[in-house]
């Protein structure tokens, strides 16, 4: 019995059968399920019976010389050049066995050696921007994660993919969305599961993502599971995404609309092991952006302002609260509906306005449109100076007006227009 043999398990009593992974441990099995899971299993009193041997290539766990072989970069002029980002993040980590705990550890070139299926489909140039958790991600860092991706470009890449923690990736997509007019895909991807756990989504995240990049078009994307199995990736735009569930390894979904499009695992691992772009695999629902020409110019505009909040109105809100908010440049309300908060507070928002503070109003609904012309209280607060923000999410909304200060003369204005896909021609049908 042998890592990569397919098996059948009986323990206690439940039956698993799948293809045998290397364990990190001699106490227990780790098997790959039909359905794209992993499961962990005690070797004590389980019954094993290997149906059939060799049905998938995998290195022996524990083997240096395996995952050196794995991990070398070597260059071949006929295949594409694909830039790997690393920020740190699941994708990216594993479990410190002596607090638990999943740490970020690993360089982009250590990403080819926990995920050996990408060797062959792209000469690979790797760099690390950061080595944090997604909590801790800083708008610093999408400057200079923006620099980092424009040198990139810059430099030959024919795509740039960003291994970023989950948490926070909605946030960074955006930013890069506004800050760079890319000629090449930006594809983000990372792991709600880290490499050593069992149902890690880390190696059909990432060949997904590595393949957008090779693809015919310039969006800036998430590319994360389409649903619980190992069947497809959504590429979705980097300013309409959102996380929606804690834990689920399809947590990313399109607010208002279907995914820009979505790439088929097997299709596209099949063309991409030859070195081929996996055109066929990927599944449109709208025009994406077209390439940019051969010269790669990239048009950056990393400049933020930081001095932005994001406030979410709730029931018993108490004005003096917003205290705190004087002398923002700027303030992005979640608002309730189509786009409403206690009457009470409309002075307040008013003060702040007259102070030059840019308000824009969204809508926690997240999906529909704010529209404060409908009530009374809608119609005050537009004559108190907010901004309607239109369907842009509210954390789209929040970078995009950072950045809007920083960059345009009338920040209010732009807040209203669409810049980087964040604002829809119409609100779609949610249901």
């Amino acid at each position: 019995m042998n890592p990569g043999d397919r098996v059948r398990v009986e323990r206690g009593g439940v039956t698993n059968e799948g293809v045998l992974l290397p364990s990190t441990t001699r106490d227990h099995l780790v098997v790959k399920l039909d359905g794209g899971y992993n499961v962990g299993i005690d070797r004590e009193e389980a019954d094993v019976e290997v149906l059939e041997s060799g049905v998938r290539e995998v290195d022996p766990a524990g083997d240096d010389d395996g995952g050196d072989a794995a991990s070398e970069i070597t260059f071949d002029e006929d295949l594409p050049t694909v830039s790997l980002i690393s920020t740190g993040g699941t994708i990216a980590s594993t479990v410190d066995y002596r607090t638990g705990a999943v740490t970020a550890q690993f360089d982009a070139e250590d990403v080819l050696r926990a995920v050996p299926e990408l060797a062959g489909r792209a000469n690979y140039r790797g760099r690390v921007v950061a080595n944090i958790l997604s909590e801790n991600m800083e708008p610093s860092i999408w400057r200079d994660l923006a620099d980092a991706v424009a040198e990139e470009i810059e430099a030959g890449a024919d795509g740039v993919v960003v291994m970023h923690g989950t948490d926070t990736m909605q946030y960074s997509a955006s930013a890069l969305s506004f800050m760079l007019d890319s000629p090449v895909p930006v594809v983000f991807t990372g792991s709600q599961r880290s490499a050593d756990r069992p149902s890690s989504d880390n190696v059909m995240n990432a060949v997904c993502a590595v393949e957008a990049a090779k693809a015919d078009h310039a969006e800036t994307l998430v590319c994360m599971h389409a649903s619980p199995s190992d069947d497809a990736c959504a590429l979705h735009r980097g300013t309409r995404v959102r996380k929606n569930h804690t834990s689920r390894r399809d947590a990313f979904e399109t607010v208002g609309a279907a995914p820009l499009g979505v790439i088929d695992y097997e299709a596209a691992a099949e063309a991409g092991a030859e070195g081929d772009a996996a055109e066929a695999a990927i599944e449109w629902n709208r025009e994406p952006t077209a390439r940019g020409s051969a010269e790669r110019s990239v048009d950056l505009a990393p400049d933020l302002d930081g001095d932005v909040e994001l406030v979410k109105f709730t029931p018993g809100m108490d004005p003096a609260a917003w205290e705190y908010l004087d002398d923002k440049g700027g303030v992005v309300i979640e608002g309730t509906g189509l786009g409403h908060v206690h009457t009470d507070l409309i002075p307040r928002i008013e003060a702040l306005v007259e102070g030059g503070t840019v308000v824009a109003m969204t809508s926690q609904c997240l999906d529909g449109r704010v529209c404060d012309r409908v009530y009374d209280t809608g119609r005050d607060l537009l004559d108190a100076g907010v901004v309607e923000a239109g369907d842009t999410l509210p954390g789209t909304a929040k970078v995009k007006l950072m950045w809007a200060l920083a960059n345009r003369s009338d920040p209010a204005e732009a807040m209203g227009r669409d810049l980087a896909g964040e604002l829809t021609e119409e609100s779609q049908p949610w249901r």
